[in-house]
């Protein structure tokens, strides 16, 4: 359901525990790292017999790997040349162990500084043992210039990383400023919280994540402090029952909705709807209701005062329709009145329901931000990076550059499931690791997507999953919706209530792709 995702410290961390403290030699991890890599690039290959091969092979453990993988490169009759950042005779302990075996099977070696990688004759395979996951940018002018001419070589060649691409954040997925462009990525043990990273494809190529030897009780021991969510997520989707009927199947309440943003409330409702909910009703001011049901007959309104302003005198009249409601969706299209403001800051002090705050409803709680305290656990918030900026008194783009920060700051401080949303969308809950999403979608780049997602949130709520299990399960689903609707509109143009009319279609996709 859940796939490890390790940041370059705790990888670093387990390699320690498991030279130091479990007793296996550092050569030993070196040694099944290569030969890993040799079976997933003999894999690609009928033979690699007379192949050139160039590996290049920095300071780091990355550069014992290319010495290791080299030598088994050789027993199997390829040429191999490794271009080295360091004099051989400053490499140290398990690089310095492999480079001799490395001498000893005459693979040649050559000092990378200096070396004009012009003069390199066709080669048939690269190998980038440059930089691993430790590297933080920005990348120094020689890493530059070396990166760019395996890219310029790579582009009619096959290219392998070893870990992570060159020049890739190991964190953030993110060139620092270039990076190697692999055709194949061989990391090893667990998947790279970098390599997961939306962005990070580009780079990575195919990924293969193969075994070296870290004990399980290591692992169990010390989990890491992210997961990505896969396509098994969808398994904990409520199961249908021939028995149910639309009072079984969840009653949600969506709050939204004001002139000019009607459209909001209508969207969350046919995402609500599309996912399962067997009943929906929007509440909003009288005059407004009209416009959100706009022909869509499914969607049942609940009038409050007549006008088109929310106010705080209207929550005292909500409380029936909240009670017979099985869980709530706050915020699309609310709007930004003071009044509005008034009657949702009034409203978190008083809501126990499971229930999901989005769009303005966000805007109100930035507004007093003592408000987050006092959510109930069984909330969902749903900002947007510009929304998340507003909770936490900073500008979108420090979200975007410490997004893993940012998520657990909220949580801590509200006590509820946070989603961040954007390309590779995190999901935060307290006492709780943080999951990622695999996906950056274009087509779920619209207005209206966002609504879509809380109709489902409030969907899932409302048919009793507990905050994290419906946000995982609703970003995901989100998600393929949009990868289904990029096979119909593969230079989009999809409207956002495509995205909820796909989503009883795309399970199906899902289980097509599987």
């Amino acid at each position: 359901m859940f796939t490890p995702l390790l940041s370059p410290k705790e990888m670093a961390h387990w390699d320690r525990l498991t030279i130091e403290d479990f007793g296996i030699p550092g050569a030993m991890l070196m040694e099944n790292a290569s030969r890993e890599i040799f079976h997933v690039l003999n894999s690609h290959f009928s033979s690699l017999e007379d192949s050139n091969i160039v590996l290049f092979a920095g300071s780091g453990n990355n550069g014992g790997d290319a010495f290791a993988l080299a030598r088994h490169l050789m027993e199997h009759k390829a040429k191999c040349l490794v271009l080295h950042t360091r004099e051989l005779q400053d490499y140290s302990g398990d690089t310095a162990f492999h480079i001799q075996l490395a001498q000893k099977s005459d693979v040649r070696m050559m000092k990378l500084i200096g070396y004009n990688l012009e003069s390199l004759n066709r080669p048939d395979i690269l190998i980038d043992g440059l930089l691993g996951t430790g590297f933080k940018g920005p990348l120094r002018q020689d890493y530059q210039y070396w990166i760019e001419a395996m890219n310029r070589l790579g582009r009619h060649r096959f290219v392998l990383s070893i870990d992570i691409p060159s020049g890739l954040n190991g964190l953030t997925g993110r060139p620092e400023p270039i990076a190697v462009k692999a055709d194949c990525t061989v990391t090893f043990e667990e998947t790279k919280l970098g390599l997961f990273m939306p962005g990070a494809s580009d780079f990575v190529g195919e990924l293969a994540v193969r075994k070296i030897g870290i004990p399980k009780s290591i692992k169990t021991a010390h989990p890491p402090d992210a997961f990505g969510l896969t396509r098994k997520v969808l398994q904990t989707l409520p199961a249908l029952e021939c028995s149910d009927h639309k009072g079984r199947a969840g009653h949600l309440l969506i709050l939204g909705g004001s002139p000019g943003l009607t459209g909001a409330a209508t969207l969350a409702g046919l995402g609500a709807l599309r996912s399962g909910s067997g009943l929906v009703t929007v509440a909003a001011p009288e005059d407004l209701c009209p416009e959100i049901k706009q022909g869509w007959p499914d969607l049942m309104t609940r009038p409050l005062a007549s006008g088109r302003r929310w106010t705080r005198q209207m929550l005292d009249p909500l409380q029936e329709a909240i009670e017979a409601s099985d869980a709530l969706v706050v915020g699309p299209g609310i709007g930004r009145d003071p009044q509005t403001i008034e009657f949702l800051q009034a409203l978190v002090q008083s809501q126990t329901k499971p229930t999901v705050y989005d769009a303005d409803a966000l805007f109100a709680l930035a507004a007093d931000p003592e408000l987050l305290s006092r959510l109930s656990p069984q909330s969902i918030l749903t900002p947007h990076p510009g929304e998340m900026a507003r909770l936490c008194g900073c500008s979108s783009a420090d979200i975007q550059a410490s997004r893993l920060k940012h998520i657990r700051d909220i949580v801590q401080k509200s006590g509820c499931t946070v989603i961040l949303k954007g390309a590779g969308t995190l999901i935060g809950a307290p006492n709780a690791p943080l999951f990622f999403s695999p996906f950056a979608c274009g087509n779920l780049a619209v207005g209206g997507s966002g609504d879509v997602l809380s109709g489902i949130l409030g969907s899932l709520l409302a048919r009793s999953m507990e905050p994290f299990a419906a946000a995982s399960a609703a970003v995901y689903w989100h998600a393929l919706a949009g990868k289904e609707l990029q096979e119909k509109f593969p230079h989009r143009g999809n409207l956002a209530q495509e995205i909820a009319h796909t989503l009883p279609s795309c399970l199906d996709f899902f289980s097509s792709h599987a």
